[in-house]
């Protein structure tokens, strides 16, 4: 039977110390197996029963704090991410959002980097209160900070803040180019770019783009909007 335990560290963290359904570095193996040989429905299903392990586990009402050097315990932070990423990516924008609010009570220094995503799921869902909450911790170095404006901004009041547009497309420019283009393709060029040690801010813009892309086939206005201004 797979037994589980959260053991105690100096720091005042735990780690995930498993086996069974438990060994989440094992589950975080055997997804990514899954998702390269393109068996895409079984990754997700391995990656979403990672989380509710991880959720069987974590007592409720008591502050739980995970330790991320530690590798069975990234592992399982790691899987409740990408579950989080997998509910985006098929517009559940409610259960992406408390996934990754589950994972920033887990883990509030976001190793993951997750705050943008959950950003971008409070505008989905209109939930602009936790949506103005959050947008102080997505750091202005990133062109996620103005997208997110921007469209908050269009989904609250039907209009763009010129200034957040023009600051878009003076700082962030190869952004600002790739979400107003008329196609973004996936293709070998782009592949190699994104792979590689280094990639482009080009490749990096496309990557955002189809990351995102969801959003705007539900929400076509905004992509409209910003390409007529």
């Amino acid at each position: 039977m797979a037994e589980a335990i959260l053991n105690p560290t100096p720091d005042q963290t735990f780690r995930i110390e498993g086996r069974g359904d438990y060994d989440f570095s094992r589950t975080l193996r055997l997804s990514d197996e899954a998702q390269r040989r393109g068996a895409v429905d079984e990754a997700c299903n391995l990656r979403f029963h990672a989380f509710q392990h991880l959720a069987d586990l974590i007592p409720d009402n008591e502050e739980v704090i995970l330790e991320w050097e530690h590798p069975n315990t990234q592992a399982a932070l790691h899987l409740l991410y990408r579950s989080a990423v997998d509910h985006f990516l098929i517009d559940d924008f409610e259960l992406s959002a408390a996934m990754l609010e589950f994972l920033l009570d887990l883990d509030p220094e976001d190793h993951e980097e997750a705050t943008w995503l959950l950003a971008f799921d409070y505008v989905a869902l209109a939930d602009y209160d936790a949506f103005d909450e959050v947008i102080n911790d997505v750091s202005d170095k990133y062109p996620e900070k103005p997208l997110l404006t921007l469209w908050s901004e269009y989904r609250r009041h039907g209009s763009l803040p010129a200034g957040e547009a023009i600051r878009l497309r003076n700082h962030f420019a190869p952004y600002y180019k790739e979400f107003t283009a008329d196609s973004h393709p996936a293709d070998d060029a782009y592949l190699r770019d994104i792979e590689s040690e280094r990639p482009t801010p080009q490749a990096q813009a496309r990557e955002l783009w189809l990351k995102t892309e969801n959003l705007w086939t539900a929400f076509p206005g905004f992509i409209a909007a910003l390409t007529a201004l």
